[in-house]
């Protein structure tokens, strides 16, 4: 391994680093905007100030502010987390470019986490592979303004933006074509990714997306950040009249200590949203995605969309009762719907099972959203579908199957890198390194060329012979399906999946009794 070569960027020279031995360049850490911290907590990010010489890009970046795994309170990180990594093969070669976003429920994550540095994707994609940190959890997907004007919507989405524009500037410098930016995803990554498909001041940064797992549905109201943004001065055990001063004094770690409480306390599992996650703001993000999608307001770009057939497996362990899975799941449709959650829940036979209410809560919270996604662009723009049913059997073994973000194993071609790795190890895992350069050829070819292959069928190739619809199914027997689980479907497409708290009047008035503490503290002002 050598240092080199020295890159111009917009800002200063970087050095990285080269690997013989795996035959890849990289540069870590490459700051894109400026310290998060003090004044800049809760505003817009900066552009990083130019420096004098040579800047070492040999070290990653720490990570944004978040929990860790563990059950202990440990915070890692730091504000000035502003940066990212970038992988090419060590040619010169010039080669189409993927930004990914990472995942992790929008609370946790890095750019370089194991599974993410994208070694070996970069070179058998033959791509430039850049992944970017941003603002996490209360620092970066809580919209404060109820609180006071002195802050931004969205951080996050601003950070994405802003790492959009660095790459646009200077990512022909590393051998990457601006003209063939990727931009990718998976869960909270992925909800990312089909964002800023319809956020107007990215138009011309990326020209394909690839969105795995996207939660979509999960996106505030104005109405819902006023809500957990009463619900952080709480857990932080401030005053209601504490003002954005108030915050930006106290330390990163203790405003995510209490944010993973309120994660805790108000997650999926309660409401089917999260305490986190973009806020429609009419600016930066005009509109929920899956309303300007079926208005077609979205970025015309192809697009690559897919879950995988056990996201929600986990939630197997939950209700030993048949009659508390059922009303669980009621209560949980009805907080967006509650006129068609009745016909919803019969479409899973009242998810009484533990398996029907594992598909019912993965297809809530992923797979129906992504359907209505899909659709929606399929009528303006090249759209393609896939679902992983693939598992290891040690998995299949367990009742978890193909988990939620499995298939980034088979994408990024790391196998060891798996939170599963452990697990995946008993019992084999017959088949894998042919389905891993199959799901490696599609994604490489929609990367270079805007197409996942000839051979795969787009979502709305409805015709004589064959009903639209296709999806690409990712097993032992890959196949592809037309309109699969079109029963449920069908009794997805009158449910509103964009007005949560409809259902829910306990939560209304208390966001009612919150609204009423700040209009009394902005009349007291």
């Amino acid at each position: 391994m050598s240092t080199g070569p020295d890159i111009a960027t917009t800002a200063g020279v970087v050095r990285g680093l080269v690997d013989e031995e795996l035959g890849i360049r990289t540069w870590r850490g490459v700051p894109f905007g400026a310290p998060t911290s003090g004044s800049g907590r809760f505003r817009a990010p900066q552009q990083r100030e130019p420096w004098a010489g040579v800047r070492d890009a040999t070290r990653f970046a720490p990570p944004a502010p978040q929990p860790t795994y563990s059950w202990t309170d440990r915070i890692i990180g730091d504000e000035d987390c502003l940066a990212l990594d970038i992988v090419r093969p060590d040619t010169d070669d010039v080669l189409p470019v993927v930004v990914y976003l990472h995942g992790g429920s929008f609370i946790m994550g890095s750019s370089h986490e194991r599974m993410l540095r994208g070694y070996s994707f970069a070179r058998t994609m033959d791509a430039v592979y850049v992944s970017i940190n941003f603002r996490l959890g209360v620092l970066g997907y809580l919209d404060l303004r109820s609180i006071g004007e002195d802050c931004v919507a969205n951080p996050a989405v601003r950070d994405q933006i802003l790492a959009l524009k660095w790459v646009r500037a200077n990512i022909a410098a590393f051998g990457g074509d601006p003209d063939r930016v990727t931009l990718m995803g998976e869960s909270a990554g992925g909800a990312a990714v089909t964002t800023l498909m319809g956020v107007p001041a990215v138009a011309g940064l990326f020209h394909r997306a690839i969105a795995q797992s996207p939660p979509i549905s999960m996106i505030h109201s104005r109405a819902q950040a006023t809500l957990w943004a009463r619900e952080l001065v709480y857990r932080m055990a401030l005053p209601r009249q504490a003002t954005l001063a108030d915050l930006r004094d106290e330390s990163a770690a203790d405003l995510v200590r209490a944010g993973q409480s309120m994660m805790w306390h108000g997650g999926e599992l309660l409401h089917l949203n999260s305490c986190y996650g973009p806020t429609i703001d009419g600016g930066v993000v005009p509109d929920h995605p899956l309303t300007i999608f079926e208005s077609g307001g979205q970025a015309q770009v192809p697009l690559l969309i897919g879950t995988n057939s056990d996201e929600a497996s986990f939630s197997k362990v939950f209700y030993m009762r048949t009659s508390a899975r059922s009303r669980s799941a009621l209560r949980l449709l009805s907080a967006f719907d509650p006129a068609h959650a009745p016909r919803v829940l019969r479409a899973y036979e009242g998810a009484t099972e533990r398996t029907q209410f594992a598909e019912l809560l993965a297809d809530a919270l992923f797979w129906a959203p992504s359907v209505r996604l899909a659709g929606a662009h399929a009528r303006t723009a090249p759209t393609w579908m896939y679902r992983f049913d693939y598992a290891p059997a040690a998995l299949r073994w367990l009742g978890l199957g193909a988990m939620h973000s499995l298939e980034l194993s088979a994408v990024f071609g790391d196998p060891t890198a798996s939170r599963t790795a452990g697990l995946s190890r008993f019992g084999g895992m017959d088949g894998y390194e042919e389905l891993t350069d199959l799901i490696q050829y599609h994604w490489g070819s929609f990367i270079h060329h805007g197409h996942p292959g000839e051979e795969w069928p787009a979502y709305d190739g409805a015709d004589d012979t064959r009903p639209g619809r296709a999806t690409v199914v990712f097993d032992h027997d890959t196949r592809a399906l037309f309109d699969p689980k079109a029963a449920q479907r069908r009794a997805w497409e009158d449910y509103r999946m964009t007005e949560w708290g409809n259902g829910r009047p306990e939560l209304l008035e208390e966001l009612g009794m919150l609204m009423q503490a700040t209009d009394l503290r902005e009349s007291r002002g």
